[in-house]
């Protein structure tokens, strides 16, 4: 049987696994904003590559998955997710991809709600929201690195993919079809956390040049230099031409 490519069908866990899943979240976040590893299964992020390229009209494919293309999709989800408080009854079903049902937003970080999130957050003292931010800050500027040593693997190993499929005669259209799907999906992820990065850092902006006029701190020199860090590491890591993802367009159907 061919690869399946389809324009649109979300695989969903069974209605038991998500409500048993759910009632254990208050635990479930460890280091980094990641789940309990329990909690994880292999293709607990595949829905993220599928996202962006329905976000866009590109169409899909549920081909199997390479190591490095799961870990590029793991590795995404921390840097796309809206850097709010992932301590919550529902993370686990956001880490699914079941974030349409809880209406979540994903797609763009609105740059004031991170800063209302902080300001209202019971903290002892002002110094304890600067702290909070500059661990924010800090943990993406720690996971930009990891995320894209394994883009740039997959980028290479899809531009290997596309020089074999030009060389060979006997790949079938359905196995090209996917293929060429897979790549696009593969560009599609690198390219959603290149522009969450970069909402991301208007977040960080915004909230710390509000937090220096409202609760001046000593130590707001020491986030500046921290976001600095962020912006730096963004910049050196611009590796695929990024889409429009703000307006959704129709997915692309293709034939079964």
């Amino acid at each position: 049987m061919p690869p399946r490519v389809r324009s649109h069908r979300k695989k969903q866990l069974p209605l038991v696994a998500l409500a048993s899943l759910t009632l254990a979240a208050c635990s479930s976040v460890g280091d980094l904003g990641r789940l309990q590893q329990p909690l994880v299964s292999d293709d607990i992020h595949a829905w993220v590559g599928q996202a962006a390229a329905l976000r866009v009209g590109a169409p899909i494919t549920y081909t199997n998955l390479t190591d490095d293309e799961r870990a590029l999709r793991d590795l995404a989800f921390p840097l796309i997710e809206p850097p709010y408080d992932r301590v919550r009854w529902d993370a686990v079903l956001y880490e699914y991809g079941s974030k349409s049902t809880l209406q979540r937003d994903l797609w763009w970080v609105d740059p004031t709600a991170y800063c209302q999130q902080l300001q209202s957050a019971d903290y002892r003292s002002t110094a304890g929201r600067y702290n909070r931010l500059i661990d924010d800050i800090r943990n993406d500027v720690v996971r930009i690195g990891p995320f894209f040593q394994i883009a740039h693997r997959v980028v290479d190993l899809d531009q290997r993919r596309t020089a074999a499929m030009n060389e060979l005669a006997d790949i079938t259209p359905a196995d090209r079809i996917a293929a060429q799907t897979r790549i696009g999906e593969n560009a599609l992820t690198i390219a959603w956390v290149q522009t969450s990065l970069a909402q991301r850092w208007a977040a960080y902006r915004y909230t710390l040049d509000h937090l220096a006029v409202g609760e001046p701190e000593n130590i707001a020199s020491q986030a500046d230099i921290t976001l600095a860090q962020l912006r730096q590491a963004i910049a050196a890591n611009q590796l695929v031409a990024a889409p429009q993802f703000a307006t959704a367009a129709r997915p692309v159907a293709l034939a079964k």
